[in-house]
């Protein structure tokens, strides 16, 4: 009927606009109205079907292509013990209705997950729908920012109100609206000209003002974000997010969870021990935990194995840390600095905390031209002084070395002072030198320069006379390094030990 409507209007129109013409009448304005009546129809049609956030997180126009959201359960997600019990007990509040009840609990309206990326904050907010039973809607924070004014606000209404209506339809209780990136459009809100983010965290914070505990569906808001000190402090207050949720990088035990997890649907060999993976991975996330387990299986296809097995692995964490392997070529004089650099590194790291290199290579990988690789420590949270300035050491080995064998340093030891310099900010931060107990901004610059060069020339001159007492450790791994790229762990310690004794 449709298609017959508008044959009907494409040939009523050209004889209109030629009888017009005939009487003599000036069509050209009447045309000119009629399309810009006809452009405006069409962008008000886009921003409708654009305004409205379906329940899948993508827009009422989208919905036809977008899947269903693949509820999880908590079981599946590791690594986050911690944060799954506090989110948990918050969401008994949504499913305990008669005991909250009865001791005048207020139910909470939102809960916040922050902590760094890829540590599972969406998969805690999914796994939350199919804990309480509840309709699950998302949007991201950028989804809500446009240049027309108003968009933003327009789609928050909308996001609420296809929420109820969802669970409605479905005869659901529960409703959890789940905003990703929610430092996008809830960041601190400055004086003087509004800003479109301005409205759409004002629509935000009326929508959460208008949810009623009592009223049904109940309507739960969980948010992510990996910067809490940029959100606005109306959006932190009780009534707004009551629960605020650490979701921070596993420990070794929640590490070998995630790990488990990940290599249930991977043919691993037997002698494979994922507990040393769990050891070697200290401050990975899930998703790149996830990931050395899927470069691990890229690795085992490229060798035509069936199996995984721990050197697929040893790479696969290599390839995550540091990236792919590279064809860069290095000359012959430039390799043996290299190593040189690298077994700077390793001596001192093993003299400082035996039993710490895994590995010592030759082998480009991303803009790296060797590397040392480290057995990470066990997992601990406090680091004292001579910790902190052991790490510096560790640090400072590379051009230390090229000093005791060139007599000057290269462009290479960049990255190494880089990481010395932060761990001496730890120390200046912590209150661990002779500023005291103080506060960095308030530190005149000079002072604090000053206070930076006399550690690490300290350091330097503790580590370069460390490194001259094992200047035969150098020159016998030096020709294993160069003829095979790879120096292992044991093999580098049997050989300290070797020229030590």
């Amino acid at each position: 009927m449709l298609k017959w409507k508008t044959e009907i209007l494409l040939g009523i129109i050209p004889v209109l606009l030629l009888f017009v013409a005939f009487m003599g009448v000036d069509y050209l304005p009447i045309v000119m109205i009629g399309v810009l009546l006809i452009v405006a129809w069409f962008v008000v049609r886009m921003q409708r079907s654009g305004g409205a956030i379906g329940a899948t997180g993508g827009s009422s126009s989208r919905k036809g292509t977008n899947p269903k959201p693949s509820f999880l359960d908590f079981n599946q997600i590791g690594g986050q013990d911690q944060a799954k019990a506090e989110l948990m007990e918050a969401l008994d509040f949504l499913i305990k209705k008669e005991q909250i009840a009865k001791l005048g609990i207020r139910p909470i309206k939102g809960i916040l997950l922050t902590g760094p990326p890829g540590t599972g904050k969406t998969l805690l907010a999914k796994a939350s729908a199919h804990y309480t039973n509840a309709v699950f809607s998302s949007a991201s924070g950028s989804e809500f920012v446009e240049m027309y004014v108003g968009v933003g606000a327009s789609r928050i209404r909308d996001l609420f109100k296809e929420a109820r209506m969802k669970a409605q339809k479905e005869n659901k209780q529960n409703a959890i609206i789940f905003i990703d990136e929610i430092d996008v459009i809830g960041g601190k809100r400055e004086g003087g000209q509004q800003r479109e983010y301005d409205q759409t965290l004002n629509q935000l914070l009326t929508e959460m003002d208008g949810i009623h505990t009592t009223e049904e569906p109940r309507i739960l808001i969980v948010a992510a974000t990996n910067r809490k000190e940029m959100l606005d402090s109306a959006l932190l207050r009780p009534g707004r997010f009551d629960r605020h949720i650490e979701v921070d990088l596993p420990d070794k035990k929640g590490r070998m969870s995630i790990l488990d997890i990940h290599a249930r649907n991977k043919p691993l060999r037997g002698d494979v021990n994922m507990e040393i993976i769990a050891e070697q991975t200290f401050g990975f996330s899930g998703a790149q935990l996830e990931s050395v387990l899927n470069e691990a299986a890229i690795y085992a296809m490229r060798t035509n194995e069936d199996r995984l097995t721990q050197k697929h692995l040893a790479l696969a964490i290599d390839k995550v840390m540091m990236g792919e392997k590279t064809d860069r070529e290095t000359n012959q004089e430039e390799k043996v600095r290299v190593a040189y650099h690298e077994l700077g590194h390793a001596i001192v790291a093993e003299v400082v905390r035996e039993g710490s290199v895994s590995q010592v290579s030759l082998c480009p990988r991303g803009k790296a031209l060797g590397y040392v690789r480290h057995n990470p420590p066990a997992d601990h949270y406090l680091y004292t002084k001579s910790y902190i300035e052991d790490q510096i050491m560790i640090a400072l080995g590379g051009a230390a070395a090229e000093e005791i064998f060139y007599g000057a340093r290269s462009t290479g030891s960049r990255n190494d002072f880089e990481k010395a310099m932060e761990l001496v900010r730890m120390l200046v931060g912590s209150g661990l030198t002779n500023l005291g107990i103080v506060d960095i901004e308030m530190v005149p610059k000079k002072e604090l320069m000053n206070e930076n060069n006399a550690i690490l020339n300290a350091l330097m001159q503790r580590t370069k006379q460390l490194l001259d007492n094992y200047k035969p450790v150098f020159e016998q791994s030096l020709d294993v390094l160069m003829t095979e790229e790879t120096l292992s762990g044991e093999q580098f310690r049997i050989m300290l030990k070797q020229i030590a004794s």
